[in-house]
């Protein structure tokens, strides 16, 4: 039988601007996403039925009933496209857990991609109320791996292909930060959004506009892991950083450097210092 993969990037967000609060309780947010070389790998082979196995470095902890939010995509197509069929599916997970990176939505996003190829379908748009359903990040990581400003409850995406060439290092210091919790923190959740996005900035002139912009989860969240403002320090002290800020809700810090050799020269002292953090190099997806 034919096995299928793919590969669930980790979902970065380098700013998130929290700019309200809508009457059924979902936030409003403006954020700039892009997407990580780094990332999960599902695969899938037809089959009888629907189900799950994991494997990989943080396989613990990982859920194979329905409360996985890859067989709730799975499901989600097999409703809106009337399909009979199910699939064997893997997940290799890399990315650690509640880490701000959106592993779970990447995967789901992934999934919806991989078994639309498996069963033959139409993929699901990203604006699709199944999707939408699924979480805020489902539909912009259904774009990966086109950076995104991402509005709304995150169904407004806008493509933003004006990212300048460079590399990131990821520094999770593992703690897991639960993104309620980091939302409840929150003193005000109507913040100004970001405005306009720098189109043709050099690798520098985009560092500054991203110094001038926020994480508005970036306090609750350190206050919930004060192992956050240790990464960022550590981050932020290393030559040839150009900008470091968290993603999402945390705990994953980002620094933004030139190249893949810078990434390795920054991140190799505190791999050397942080022996159980993880601690990743990566190209920034464009």
């Amino acid at each position: 039988m034919t096995t299928i993969k793919a590969t669930a990037p980790a979902k970065i967000n380098l700013t998130l601007h929290v700019t309200g609060q809508r009457t059924d309780g979902y936030h409003l947010l403006d954020s700039l996403v892009t997407f990580a070389e780094v990332g999960d790998v599902i695969s899938a082979t037809r089959a009888v039925d629907m189900r799950l196995t994991v494997s990989g470095h943080f396989a613990v902890g990982v859920p194979t009933d329905e409360s996985n939010l890859i067989l709730r995509a799975a499901e989600a197509l097999r409703s809106v496209r009337g399909i009979t069929m199910g699939a064997h599916l893997h997940l290799e997970k890399n990315l650690p857990h509640a880490a701000g990176i959106g592993g779970g939505s990447s995967d789901a996003a992934a999934t919806l991609k991989l078994l639309a190829e498996l069963w033959d379908v139409d993929p699901l748009p990203h604006d699709h109320d199944a999707v939408v359903a699924l979480g805020a990040d489902v539909p912009v990581c259904l774009r990966a791996p086109t950076p995104c400003r991402m509005r709304g409850i995150g169904d407004h995406l806008t493509d933003f292909t004006a990212l300048p060439r460079a590399a990131m290092v990821l520094v999770n210091p593992g703690v897991e930060v639960p993104t309620p919790a980091t939302f409840q923190g929150l003193k005000t959740k109507r913040n100004p959004s970001m405005g306009d996005l720098p189109t043709g900035a050099t690798l520098p002139e985009f560092a500054a506009w991203l110094n001038e912009q926020r994480n508005d989860l970036h306090p609750p969240a350190a206050a919930i892991a004060p192992e956050i403002d240790e990464a960022l320090t550590l981050l932020r002290n290393q030559r040839g950083v150009l900008w470091a800020g968290m993603s999402g809700s945390g705990a994953t810090c980002v620094a933004l450097v030139k190249d893949m050799g810078a990434a390795r020269q920054v991140a190799r002292p505190i791999q050397i210092r942080k022996g159980s953090w993880w601690v990743v190099p990566t190209p920034l997806l464009s």
